[in-house]
């Protein structure tokens, strides 16, 4: 309940629910896939056969491919997640920036939860699966914001997870039963970021590992590049 409060808190949006807005997810593809410069669309199946839309970038020679999760009623191109997927690429890491399922524009960050949680673990498992299928010896999981609150409850209910390491970026409040995940995580925040971010700072680092990066905001706008260093030398640190 915690938890939810402070992911409302933390959106300063209006108040909202319903189904899942598949017509609004079209509509993002539309926009976004031809306008891709780097990279290529895909589609990936879940298991009831539905398919969503990935930007995948393989730069030859990677080994090491991350999975992006972007953040509240967005898409895999936008913003932060859209800026890292292309510059970890250029890095040489491969890249799968993933269509995380929506909302109406409307919708909080509370209204998500429970009820598109168990889609969203479907997404990150079965882009897992289609990464694994490519032949990556290791990933690397990366969130934003909501996106983080959705991967936290997807490792927290994956025992063995198929991830070498967790990138947590933007994260409101505190974990939950962060000990559930196993594996190294990095907790990443701005040093202006949301209220609620902040608030939880502590607490969060007090059980992982924690960067503040300088200046930025939740969207790290005009710091894109430090983030990218951090999470690069994170990566990098893994054994």
């Amino acid at each position: 309940m915690r938890r939810l409060m402070l992911f409302a808190a933390a959106a300063c949006i209006a108040h909202g629910a319903g189904a899942q807005d598949t017509a609004r997810e079209q509509r993002w593809a539309e926009q976004v896939v031809p306008n891709v410069v780097v990279g290529d669309a895909v589609h990936i199946e879940l298991g009831s056969g539905r398919k969503f839309l990935g930007l995948y970038t393989a730069p030859q020679g990677a080994k090491t491919a991350v999975l992006l999760v972007h953040g509240i009623g967005v898409h895999p191109d936008h913003g932060v997640i859209g800026i890292l997927r292309v510059s970890l690429s250029d890095m040489g890491y491969a890249t799968l920036s993933i269509q995380m399922p929506v909302l109406a524009s409307d919708a909080r960050p509370a209204d998500y939860y429970p009820k598109l949680f168990p889609e969203a673990g479907e997404r990150i498992a079965a882009a897992a699966r289609w990464l694994a299928g490519k032949g990556y010896g290791r990933m690397v999981l990366l969130s934003h914001s909501l996106g983080s609150w959705m991967s936290e409850v997807y490792l927290e209910r994956t025992p063995g997870a198929p991830f070498a390491a967790w990138v947590c970026m933007g994260r409101a409040g505190a974990f939950g039963d962060v000990a559930q995940v196993r594996m190294p995580v990095l907790d990443v925040y701005g040093e202006n970021d949301l209220p609620a971010v902040l608030a939880g700072a502590a607490a969060r680092g007090a059980v992982v590992r924690q960067v503040v990066i300088p200046r930025a905001d939740h969207f790290y706008t005009g710091h894109e590049r430090e983030l990218a260093e951090a999470v690069r030398g994170f990566i990098e640190g893994l054994k």
